[in-house]
């Protein structure tokens, strides 16, 4: 196992070991349209802040979702996510998007396959692994993983893997994939963000497609991964030049 590929590893499930918390929502009559958004594995809803930022300065309300994924499974955490999003957006009569980085991504779909909000808009997935992830395949054999982060095994590429397991999407979809420059092949062949491969990104249904040159935990941070998701959202498809 490469350096790099190690240190991905432990930025992945130390840096983000907070506590779900509440998400962040102004509860009172919506003026604007909304962006339900959320984070990735091993993160909190904090992590999200700069791509929330940009969505608010693109006029754009934004209830950041947050849950734990440290020892919980991921009915737990479909359960948690559920609850919030229902509270704040199922009734909304104002437009209501969605936007997820990494497992957030599949959260979303997962959320939209049982629960149809009132006015439902376009989805942007970025940086999510709709077919698996062969790290995934890799960290399930390890005892640590499954004692500290047992969602991560069922991220895997298998047929039954939670990934695999969704249905396709009957709403817009947006897919961003990042591409890295990692010397990770033994472990993701062919071009990839450091975590996820590209092609792993991609989603049968998906309105559009782009890569951005940016790493899997940088995406949620990266300037032009927050401008053409602000595209998507407003246009339903991303500015390709």
């Amino acid at each position: 196992m490469t350096k790099q590929l190690f240190s991905a590893f432990l930025i992945l499930l130390l840096s983000g070991t907070a506590q779900s918390q509440d998400n962040h929502f102004n509860k009172q009559a919506q003026t604007q349209e909304t962006v339900v958004l959320l984070h990735g594995l091993g993160r909190s809803n904090l992590a999200m802040w700069r791509l929330a930022d940009r969505l608010e300065d693109a006029n754009y309300q934004v209830a950041r979702v947050g849950y734990q994924s440290i020892g919980t499974t991921l009915t737990e955490v479909i359960a948690d996510i559920t609850w919030q999003i229902n509270r704040c957006c199922l009734e909304a009569e104002h437009p209501v998007h969605f936007v997820g980085h990494s497992l957030g991504g599949l959260l979303i779909r997962a959320y939209l396959q049982n629960n149809q909000p009132k006015s439902l808009g376009n989805v942007v997935l970025i940086g999510t692994p709709n077919q698996g992830t062969n790290m995934a395949n890799w960290l399930g054999s390890k005892d640590w993983v499954q004692f500290v982060m047992p969602m991560a095994q069922e991220l895997g590429t298998e047929q039954n893997s939670f990934p695999n397991s969704l249905a396709p999407p009957h709403y817009p979809v947006g897919v961003i994939a990042g591409v890295a420059d990692y010397d990770n092949d033994d472990y993701l062949p062919g071009r990839d963000d450091g975590l996820v491969s590209v092609e792993s990104t991609k989603i049968d249904g998906m309105r559009d497609f782009i890569e951005i040159n940016t790493g899997h935990s940088m995406m949620r941070y990266n300037d032009e991964v927050a401008a053409q998701t602000i595209y998507f959202l407003k246009n339903g498809q991303f500015l390709h030049q």
